[in-house]
C-alpha cells in the first residue's frame, strides 16, 4: 500500500492526521503503507473520499494520480503575501485563484496558496511554483511550512524541532544556512504546512 504513503506524503499530512481521519490508530495507517495489513474497502472507499482518488489508485491498481483537473471543487486564494495576524478572509493581496478538493476542508481545515518566491528552497521548489498551504498553528518536524519570524511576512522554509525545544528553519538550496531560534530569540510562529505544490509548465 504504498500509494497510501505516497498520496499522503504528497498532501503534507502526517500518519497521526490520517488517523484522526479515519477514526483509527497509527500504527493501522503505518501497517497499511508498509503492507503488513490491508484497509477493509469501507476504509479503501473512505481514502478515496478523503484524497479525491479512485478507490483503484488506493489498491495500487492506478499507476498514475488523476490529473488535477479532475481533482477539483473549491476555489481558494492565491496570496501575493501572506502578513502576519490577518484573518485570510481580511488580506486583500490576491493574485488569483486556485481549486482543492471539497473534501479536504472536512473538519473545518482552511486552505490557501502563495507563489514561491526566491531559490532558498530550490530544487524541490522552483520560483513561481503555486504552494497550497493547508492553514495551521503547529506541524511536526521535517514538514514545509509557511513561517512567520518576528511577526513579519512569512517564509517557505522546513521546520526542525529540535531536542533542546528550539526550532530550526532550513533551506533546501545548499547556498543557504538553516537558522535556529531558541526561547529570547526572534519570535517563530506557524501559518500553515504545505500540502502540494504546483508548478505551471
Amino acid at each position: 500500500m504504498n500509494q497510501i504513503k505516497k498520496i499522503r506524503e504528497s498532501r503534507g499530512i502526517s500518519q497521526k492526521e490520517l488517523a484522526i481521519v479515519m477514526k483509527t490508530a497509527q500504527p493501522t495507517v503505518c501497517n497499511w503503507e508498509n503492507g503488513t495489513r490491508v484497509p477493509s474497502h469501507n476504509n479503501v472507499l473512505k481514502l478515496a473520499e478523503y484524497f479525491h482518488v479512485s478507490a483503484d489508485y488506493i489498491m495500487g491498481l492506478e499507476k498514475d494520480e488523476p490529473k488535477k483537473e479532475t481533482n477539483i471543487g473549491f476555489r481558494i486564494p492565491i496570496l501575493g503575501r501572506v502578513p502576519a495576524g490577518i484573518p485570510l478572509e481580511a488580506i486583500e493581496d490576491i493574485i488569483g485563484y486556485e481549486e482543492i478538493p471539497q473534501s479536504w476542508l472536512d473538519g473545518n481545515r482552511e486552505y490557501f496558496a502563495t507563489k514561491v518566491q526566491g531559490d532558498s528552497m530550490y530544487p524541490k521548489y522552483i520560483e513561481g511554483d503555486i504552494i497550497i498551504v493547508r492553514k495551521q498553528p503547529t506541524c511536526e518536524s521535517g514538514q514545509d511550512c509557511i513561517v512567520y519570524v518576528n511577526g513579519y511576512d512569512a517564509t517557505l522554509k522546513k521546520v526542525i524541532m529540535l531536542p533542546d525545544g528550539g526550532i530550526q528553519l532550513t533551506p533546501i538550496n545548499t547556498m543557504y544556512s538553516p537558522k535556529t531560534y531558541r526561547d529570547g530569540d526572534e519570535p517563530i510562529s506557524i501559518a500553515g504546512v504545505v500540502v502540494e505544490i504546483r508548478r505551471k509548465p
